[in-house]
């Protein structure tokens, strides 16, 4: 019988690894945001271990910003760059029942959505938790299809780990086709501005493929194998070469193209 997926244990120092190319989509994501009133409130959804909201905070040094993660390891690690007085600040929430309890100038999430079981039918609450004027802003992974994922996937369903991993792993994309964040936000907002962009991330190093997947979509995997070393092992072995045919090194370095859709809703003034 299929196991009770644990819930993902995250790795600050894995997750903050290859920092230059995570931080550029959220830069572009704000560069589209509108203006904010002087003092803005901001809410960061899946904050991760703060650098993102250190961001936020730096773009708008006036504003209130506040991190909502549910990762224990990941909030510890956020806490180190609180600002006093509360002016940036963290706090355990999850995402698929977060509710705001004031309203918000800004909404962000950066690369957190797609962890959010039915994320989409949460975006009518958060517009409506937004003051006049106020925006929504997210940006999420598309490349679920890629072979990055679709090898981890493939992997999970051999014999040695179909049982032990059931589960696991997602089998239905988790985002949206970037039509459909729109037609989900145009109702609702005065003004909906959705793209998609295909970075092609030069990456360097031994299976540096590998080695971003374990901060982000290998961490299932990794902690539901985590006590027994041996499978885990085995596993990233199997996964290892199957990334290494997919992703060979060339010339300039490993390139390893990733799809993003970013989405930035306005409510009405």
């Amino acid at each position: 019988m299929p196991q009770t997926t644990p819930r993902p244990r995250w790795d600050p120092a894995q997750c903050g690894r290859h920092a230059a190319a995570r931080s550029r989509p959220l830069t572009e994501l704000l560069a589209r945001v509108p203006a904010l009133p002087g003092r803005p409130r901001i809410a960061d959804l899946g904050c991760g271990p703060g650098a993102p909201t250190l961001q936020l905070f730096e773009r708008w040094p006036d504003a209130r910003v506040t991190g909502y993660d549910n990762s224990p390891e990941m909030l510890a690690e956020a806490r180190r760059v609180a600002a006093p007085g509360g002016a940036l600040d963290f706090v355990e929430a999850d995402l698929a029942s977060w509710r705001p309890a004031e309203p918000f100038d800004l909404i962000v999430s950066n690369a957190a959505l797609q962890w959010v079981p039915e994320h989409p039918r949460r975006l009518a609450d958060w517009v409506g938790a937004l003051a006049p004027g106020g925006a929504l802003a997210f940006q999420v992974p598309r490349n679920f299809a890629a072979p990055s994922h679709a090898l981890m996937r493939q992997i999970a369903e051999r014999p040695r780990w179909r049982e032990r991993l059931a589960g696991v792993l997602r089998t239905t994309d988790p985002v949206l086709a970037p039509e459909g964040y729109l037609a989900e936000l145009a109702p609702l907002c005065a003004e909906v501005d959705v793209w998609e962009t295909t970075y092609l991330h030069r990456l360097t190093g031994e299976d540096p493929v590998l080695d971003w997947v374990r901060g982000t979509g290998l961490r299932p995997v990794i902690t539901a194998l985590e006590e027994d070393p041996e499978e885990l092992a085995a596993y990233l072995d199997a996964y290892r070469d199957a990334l290494r045919a997919a992703y060979p090194p060339g010339p300039h370095g490993t390139v390893f193209p990733f799809r993003r859709i970013f989405v930035v809703g306005r409510r009405a003034a």
